[in-house]
């Protein structure tokens, strides 16, 4: 017993000294006037040209280390304790680089939980020998998709020296596959607290987005579109329009330095798709019969518990789109976003119900679930600028906005078998400029409501010429609809050779 406290102490006696050994060298290796340990108050101000918050943080770390183990502060300036304590303010009462990098994965995870998502909603809101086309679409997507944001997209949408070139400053660039340069160094040198994750976690939370785009188009265009056709407009898409409209605003560009705010995509994302699904939709035509001389004949959903299990899923997701986009783990955003998320779904089901309830004289699930997608979509340009009773506003507009869409369309025969133009693209822009209305923001937030018009539409023109152009080409040139008896007899086995049930 005795030898063993023996070595008890003795043990602790070491580990003391290497501690304080520790501590002395590691506190005399920071050289506060060494050339890379100094800050200027330019590098401190965000307003100056020379800001830079990621290389603050990073010598900021290094002095408040200096601090903390004992190293002499008369030998530091202003400026560098001022680094120190930003860097505490920052990392030391909120959340630190490691957290930060995997909630942003987590969350880039959860994104790609929507695309199952929507494969189930899509397949259950359509016919059941359609089910393999629609899967294989969606499968298709998210590969190509991820593959082509690496190859060209990420770089388009955020410019920089080594990775793009760029055209027209704020308009235009063409992106270089992405390297090891791109993390910039697993420390808060790639983005500081702002964007404070690796480059690999951005990059691949970005790309999650970007596949969804496209995946609002598939559920358009359902049921009797070609899916070769289909395929190269989906990779047009995703790896060239995309990025442009990306760039305007998230990358930095000229909509984002005219003060346009979008804080997830009601524009970027969802009204880009829903106004590019809207130009192929026009093009296509409807479904067959679904347009008689009679009236409308409604074309019946095959999976209706499907299509239920499709829109939670996409309601999970969308936490993970909407928290990841506070790009950090700054636990009062991330919470606060989440709420706003919540209310806005919730707001949205409740708003579609209520509508098509009056509407059509009867519950409608496929309103309802729609109409939660729309709430969500509602509330994602200003899920962190919204007070909560704001977004539940903001998203019960946009349920009871999406049956009156859903309605409008197919008033001028425009077939939309899942209500992707209406979710997506009508009620993305209501999202859009909802955030300009101050009446339902915090009171610091100061977007306009003409800015926010301004960007909502010339995303939405872009995605709607862009998609437009180019299926005309596709259409002249390789035809963009199956033949009547193929779509008669399903997709699954005319373009598949076998049907998705056997029986």
């Amino acid at each position: 017993m005795i030898n063993k406290l023996k070595n008890t102490i003795l043990t602790a006696t070491i580990a003391c000294f290497a501690f304080f050994a520790t501590t002395t060298k590691s506190s005399a290796e920071f050289d506060p006037s060494a050339e890379g340990s100094q800050v200027t108050a330019e590098m401190l101000d965000s307003d100056h040209d020379d800001y830079s918050e990621g290389s603050v943080d990073i010598i900021g770390k290094d002095v408040y280390k200096y601090i903390t183990l004992g190293g002499d502060t008369s030998k530091l300036s202003e400026e560098q304790k001022a680094a120190a304590e930003g860097y505490y303010d920052r990392y030391l009462d909120s959340p630190f680089f490691g957290l930060s990098t995997v909630w942003v994965l987590l969350c880039a995870f959860m994104v790609f939980i929507m695309h199952l998502g929507f494969s189930c909603i899509e397949s259950g809101m359509c016919q059941r020998k359609n089910t393999v086309n629609i899967l294989f679409k969606n499968a298709f997507i998210i590969c190509s998709g991820l593959l082509l944001y690496g190859l060209y997209g990420f770089n388009a949408m955020y410019p920089t020296d080594a990775g793009a070139t760029v055209i027209a400053d704020g308009i235009f660039a063409i992106g270089k596959p992405i390297s090891e340069s791109i993390n910039a160094g697993n420390d808060l040198s790639y983005g500081g607290t702002s964007l404070c994750q690796t480059g690999w976690a951005d990059f691949i939370f970005q790309a999650m987005f970007a596949a969804t785009a496209a995946t609002i188009v598939s559920g358009a265009v359902a049921e009797r579109i070609k899916l070769s056709t289909f395929m190269i407009f989906a990779v047009l898409l995703v790896g060239i329009a995309y990025p442009v409209t990306g760039y305007w605003k998230w990358g930095a560009g000229m909509l984002d330095s005219k003060g346009f705010y979008d804080f997830a995509g009601s524009s970027v994302v969802h009204a880009f798709g829903g106004f590019a699904a809207l130009a192929c939709v026009l093009i296509l035509g409807p479904r067959k019969g679904k347009y008689t001389s009679n009236g409308i004949k409604p074309v019946l959903p095959s999976n209706l518990p499907l299509a239920n299990i499709g829109a939670l899923l996409l309601w999970f997701g969308w936490f993970g789109f909407n928290c990841g986009s506070v790009l950090s783990a700054d636990p009062a955003s991330i919470s606060y976003v989440a709420i706003t998320t919540a209310f806005g779904a919730a707001a949205g089901g409740l708003g579609s119900i209520l509508v098509s309830w009056l509407v059509l004289k009867k519950p409608d699930l496929s309103m309802a679930l729609n109409g939660i997608l729309a709430g969500l979509v509602a509330i994602t340009a200003g899920a962190d600028q919204f007070t909560l009773w704001g977004a539940a506003i903001s998203g019960a507009i946009g349920g009871g906005l999406v049956v009156v869409s859903v309605l409008f369309f197919d008033k001028l025969k425009i077939d939309d078998p899942v209500g992707a133009i209406s979710v997506h693209g009508v009620v993305g822009v209501w999202g859009t400029l909802a955030v300009g209305l101050s009446f339902l923001c915090k009171a610091d937030s100061e977007v306009s409501f003409a800015t926010q018009l301004l960007g909502t539409v010339s995303i939405g023109a872009f995605a709607f010429a862009f998609s437009f152009i180019v299926f005309s080409i596709l259409k002249l040139v390789m035809g963009v609809r199956v033949d009547e008896e193929e779509e008669v007899a399903g997709l699954d086995v005319a373009e598949h050779g076998v049907a998705a049930y056997n029986e």
